[in-house]
């Protein structure tokens, strides 16, 4: 069923496991995002990027995601992932997503406080929910890549200040997470992560859980982390998958094929919903 994002973040707050947000660019990803939930009773987030929607169709893609949002039978939140436009948000919103994030952290910090001020009024016009970000979170979520951790992370005296003057309801922090694949062990900062939780009340987000050990997982959940988000590990057993199948059998039965690549991503975000779920029996 479709559900306030906000609703599932809070929730997962107070019982202290983390939800996790699946990045999809079609039906495939799609299916593979809600059989995993309904296998596991969990609810999730399906999350669409600006890039997604520009290569799938805003409205083709926000059509898929929200109707099987809509006929699942746990809770689902429809999401829009790294939007650096008020317009694209606004379209969202239309369309009926239940949370966004807005992503001015490229921006210096008053010019992020002004843009999410904005995008966090577009959302409550639409009974909807914002995230946003403070820091920098290297790598592109579009592409799986390996990075260095070298960005700027959140400082928590800023993360403060910016919560109590945007009103978000999420904050996507950098302590040393990245988008794509990690180079070497990756290394949270967990001394800033708790010094943020210990300032600011709304959930906190991790972008970038590909490749993070299931431990460091569970650390930052007890710090306060509430979301992550995963998007490179889904698409490596995507293509993964297809690459095994043409190779091995060169069968070219399009259901079959995607079929097959369909369970192996179920498989890797089961994987992941178990990790996020935190020893808690999730209320679906």
């Amino acid at each position: 069923m479709l559900t306030p994002w906000n609703a599932l973040l809070r929730r997962a707050q107070e019982r202290g496991y983390a939800l996790g947000a699946f990045n999809t660019y079609n039906l495939e990803i799609t299916q593979a995002i809600l059989r995993a939930a309904e296998a596991k009773h969990a609810p999730v987030l399906i999350a669409t990027g600006s890039g997604a929607l520009k290569y799938a169709g805003s409205e083709a893609l926000a059509s898929i995601a929200l109707g099987h949002a809509r006929a699942a039978t746990t809770s689902v939140a429809v999401h829009l992932d790294h939007c650096t436009s008020i317009e694209e948000i606004v379209a969202c919103l239309r369309l009926g997503y239940t949370g966004v994030m807005v992503d001015g952290s490229a921006l210096p910090f008053g010019e992020n406080v002004d843009l999410t001020r904005r995008a966090v009024q577009a959302a409550r016009a639409y009974g909807a929910s914002i995230e946003a970000e403070l820091g920098a979170i290297v790598g592109d979520e579009d592409r799986a890549r390996t990075h260095e951790t070298n960005a700027a992370m959140t400082d928590p005296a800023q993360a403060e200040e910016f919560v109590r003057a945007t009103g978000v309801d999420a904050l996507a922090v950098a302590v040393g997470n990245v988008h794509g694949f990690y180079r070497g062990e990756p290394r949270l900062d967990f001394d800033r992560l708790r010094e943020i939780r210990a300032l600011v009340d709304v959930p906190l987000v991790l972008h970038g859980a590909s490749g993070l050990p299931p431990e460091t997982i569970k650390q930052a959940i007890v710090l306060g982390v509430c979301k992550f988000n995963v998007n490179t590990e889904i698409r490596v057993a995507l293509f993964d998958s297809l690459r095994a199948q043409l190779l091995e059998s060169g069968d070219y039965d399009l259901p079959k094929v995607f079929g097959t690549a369909v369970t192996a991503m179920q498989r890797v975000i089961e994987e992941k919903i178990e990790v996020f779920a935190h020893g808690q029996i999730l209320a679906p």
